[in-house]
């Protein structure tokens, strides 16, 4: 059954809330806790959690675990070299979503956005509230404001592009969101991309396209992937001005101790998105 945006914004604020009062209580946390907590039911709690990811509250409970990143680095850390040379990017990630995209050149981007029309809207999404901007070829940035606030989340996306013409208009924005979400509307087509970024950044956040959904990477091996193993800083820095967080998957960089690292819009969203997509492969 499919959710409403809603309906995704609300889950999602209660995740959030659990994953306050795991970090406060544990892994030991029963079910009537965390529901009482919480203000519900035991059964509703339950259903909620199993509809929003499939999985029980306490297998989900596992996930939201700070041990959960070294056990995805364990068990389901992807080689970026190797998909990238067999032509993985593009393909099995994200929702089985068909995305196709195409990058600024060098030119255009150094003017800044000068000429470029960038249309924007807010949407709710599984990770609470979202900005989301696309030109006319496609999505160029995705911002959530759970943890740092909407004024702040637009002031961040707006000045990436300082001189571009910024209009507001989600009506025309609507489908690719639907689809960027994973939400089926009953329609086809793709979800389209416009990176708009220097030419290493385009290189870095290529290298993110290929990791598969449910898995992870480290920095250090996407240095490698894009061809230049001692640009592990530099690599960290083109992650973090990723425009397009969630489609372009830099919550699944990690550092090789298995700890999450930093996040733009804050360590909470990154690991819901990393227990979203756990929980979602399992189920």
């Amino acid at each position: 059954m499919n959710m409403q945006p809603q309906e995704q914004g609300y889950h999602y604020g209660v995740m959030r809330r659990a994953i306050e009062l795991i970090d406060a209580g544990g892994e030991g946390l029963t079910l009537d806790e965390l529901a009482a907590q919480m203000d519900m039911s035991p059964a509703h709690f339950q259903r909620l959690f199993s509809r929003w990811v499939g999985v029980s509250p306490k297998r989900y409970q596992q996930y939201l675990t700070l041990g959960h990143a070294k056990t995805m680095m364990r068990e389901h850390c992807t080689t970026l070299q190797t998909s990238l040379a067999t032509g993985l990017s593009g393909s099995g990630r994200l929702h089985d979503l068909f995305l196709r995209w195409e990058s600024m050149s060098p030119g255009e981007y150094a003017r800044g956005g000068e000429g470029l029309v960038i249309y924007w809207g807010w949407f709710e999404s599984p990770f609470g509230a979202s900005l989301v901007m696309g030109t006319e070829k496609g999505i160029c940035g995705i911002g959530f404001a759970a943890e740092t606030g909407a004024e702040a989340t637009m002031e961040d996306l707006v000045s990436r592009w300082p001189k571009a013409e910024f209009i507001e208009d989600p009506m025309m924005l609507r489908p690719w969101v639907t689809k960027a979400f994973g939400a089926d509307d009953g329609t086809l087509g793709t979800a389209p991309l416009y990176l708009i970024g220097a030419p290493f950044q385009i290189k870095v956040w290529e290298a993110l396209l290929s990791i598969p959904s449910g898995q992870v990477t480290t920095y250090s091996d996407i240095a490698q992937a894009v061809g230049n193993p001692r640009a592990v800083r530099a690599v960290g820095t083109a992650v973090g001005r990723n425009p397009v967080s969630w489609l372009i998957p830099c919550h699944r960089a990690l550092r090789k101790s298995g700890g999450l690292g930093g996040y733009h819009w804050g360590l909470p969203v990154k690991r819901a998105m990393l227990a979203y997509e756990s929980a979602r492969a399992e189920g």
